[in-house]
């Protein structure tokens, strides 16, 4: 599913018009960016938790030499699907929740 077929989905569900449900997720992505990249967790109950993490510096090796490397410092994303989301994912490839 694209961000048009999302919005459309969202729209139907809400029986909203789709210039307004494209401007909501716009702005809600926007939000979720900022917030996130300012260094505050969001966590949406029964979906999903966006953070920023930091990674210390540490050394590593090279797998095709062996040879020991150091790696620096970096930040990465992390989204954690949250346990309703998961259940209900998971459930549905059993055949269980549609």
């Amino acid at each position: 599913m694209n961000r048009k077929e999302l919005v459309t989905a969202i729209a139907e569900e809400l029986e909203a018009d789709k210039k307004s449900t494209d401007e909501f997720l716009s702005v809600f992505i926007d939000v979720v960016t900022n917030t996130v990249a300012s260094g505050e967790p969001i966590t949406i109950t029964g979906f999903a938790k966006f953070a920023r993490v930091e990674r210390a510096a540490r050394m590593g090796r090279n797998p095709g030499t062996g040879e020991v490397i150091k790696i620096a410092a970096s930040r990465k994303v992390r989204i954690t699907p949250l346990k309703a989301f998961k259940d209900a994912v998971l459930a549905s490839k059993r055949g269980g929740v549609s």
